[in-house]
């Protein structure tokens, strides 16, 4: 069997009973393959809450969802952040495709989240496309098509399952370059096209009407991003060990598996009629601007400069689309 490298990855996330998100993942933090900012403090969930007061004061936006929000650590800490007073001002939503994480969101935020939904356009539907979303780490676990170069073009990475082991092939382009600002530049190296957060984006951005969005991932924009990783960002995490290479197709549906976001990309997609940007910073500028306060030690590593502080970017947009 032969397939693109998008196919085997989204099988192994999110296979209805074999993938990593939908049936494997036990927790996310120290517990689990992986953690995450929201695991590690409740600082960066402080600054969400701040960012969403100012924003619904904003566009009057009065709807909170969080996509793919893990354990539920992250909306915690916002919903611990915003009080209880102002939390009655809102209506709060949660939406995530993995079963196993939403039973585990609905231990921790019980009654404080008014609904759950595996989908975002279902989410807007009942707000009326009128409201604040927030995701952290979201983008980066969307499947990826690989790119790589061979003589002075881009071929697409494909593999072959053959009797248990999986064997890479390159094949020639098939890929629409008009979304991708890599495939506008000189062929070198790999590097990993995000076609179906891409999708994700397209299909729910015309259903969002009014609102704000805020967008945290590791990333960064484009040339650097590939310069700094000519051979790509691809890796898969399994108890907290760092898998690349050929190592990545060792455990599927046992491992999570991500590359670092595009964030030229992502910003392209989002400057659409009706929403325009209003920061991109990193996680480290992000946290200090609306929370000024001295952090402890185990603290500092989300908003260090040289840790992921910098490695985490913010992207922060507003919609304003009348109907």
């Amino acid at each position: 069997m032969t397939e693109p490298f998008s196919s085997f990855m989204q099988r192994a996330l999110y296979d209805p009973q074999r993938g990593y998100y939908t049936a494997r993942i036990k927790t996310v933090g120290a517990r689990g393959d992986f953690s995450t900012s929201a695991t590690l403090s409740p600082l960066l969930g402080k600054a969400i809450a701040r960012w969403l007061l100012a924003e619904a004061t904003h566009t009057g936006a009065r709807t909170i969802i969080e996509v793919g929000g893990g354990d539920g650590s992250l909306m915690n800490a916002v919903l611990d952040g915003l009080g209880w007073w102002r939390r009655l001002r809102f209506q709060v939503f949660m939406v995530d495709a993995s079963p196993v994480l939403i039973e585990q969101q609905k231990q921790r935020l019980g009654r404080r989240v008014k609904h759950w939904f595996s989908t975002l356009p279902e989410a807007l539907a009942d707000c009326e496309g009128k409201a604040l979303i927030f995701h952290n780490e979201l983008l980066d676990a969307f499947p990826v098509d690989l790119i790589q170069a061979e003589g002075n073009a881009w071929h697409e990475v494909w593999l072959r399952h053959e009797g248990g082991t999986v064997r890479e092939e390159l094949r020639p382009l098939a890929l629409s370059s008009e979304p991708f600002c890599a495939l506008q530049a000189r062929p070198t190296g790999r590097c990993e096209v995000a076609t179906a957060a891409h999708e994700w984006l397209m299909h729910w951005l015309p259903l969002w009407n009014q609102g704000a969005m805020l967008t945290i991932d590791y990333g960064d924009l484009f040339p650097a991003l590939c310069h700094r990783r000519p051979h790509g960002t691809l890796r898969a995490y399994l108890m907290q060990q760092r898998l690349t290479g050929t190592e990545v197709y060792l455990n599927p549906g046992r491992q999570d598996i991500t590359c670092d976001v595009n964030f030229t990309d992502v910003r392209a997609w989002l400057a659409q009629p009706g929403t325009h940007e209003t920061a991109f910073e990193t996680q480290a500028e992000f946290i200090r601007r609306f929370v000024p306060i001295p952090v402890s030690t185990r603290e500092a590593f989300i908003v260090h400069e040289q840790g992921a502080g910098q490695a985490f970017k913010c992207l922060g947009v507003r919609r304003s689309c009348p109907r």
